[in-house]
């Protein structure tokens, strides 16, 4: 049983995504290498400790964290995969700014995918 983070104001029929911590966890490396040193420590920081602990960020910080998904996203030379991942989780970031909510990564293992 592998562990997974749900992440609010996602794009499934509840309004969440469900994504393993090694992709996560693979994205933020990524993020280092395509994100100025000054920019990458909030995502970077929130991505290498998804599965260890639950997160809230406040819609300000859902806000920063959407331009920085999506600047990761738009990166031509990521794999397809990580640059859907990167897209996903930022308009997730996103619809938590624009509704004034708190953005939420929960830990879980049951029900992986």
């Amino acid at each position: 049983m592998s562990t997974h983070v749900i992440v609010s104001h996602g794009s499934d029929f509840f309004g969440v995504d469900t994504i393993p911590v090694p992709h996560l966890r693979e994205l933020g490396q990524y993020a280092r290498r395509i994100l100025p040193a000054d920019d990458h420590p909030l995502l970077t920081d929130l991505l290498d400790d998804a599965g260890q602990r639950e997160h809230t960020l406040n819609a300000d910080q859902a806000a920063l964290l959407a331009l920085l998904l999506r600047r990761v996203a738009h990166h031509r030379r990521l794999k397809k995969q990580i640059r859907e991942l990167a897209a996903r989780l930022g308009i997730a970031a996103a619809n938590a700014a624009t509704d004034l909510e708190p953005w939420t990564w929960t830990t879980s293992t049951e029900g992986t995918p």
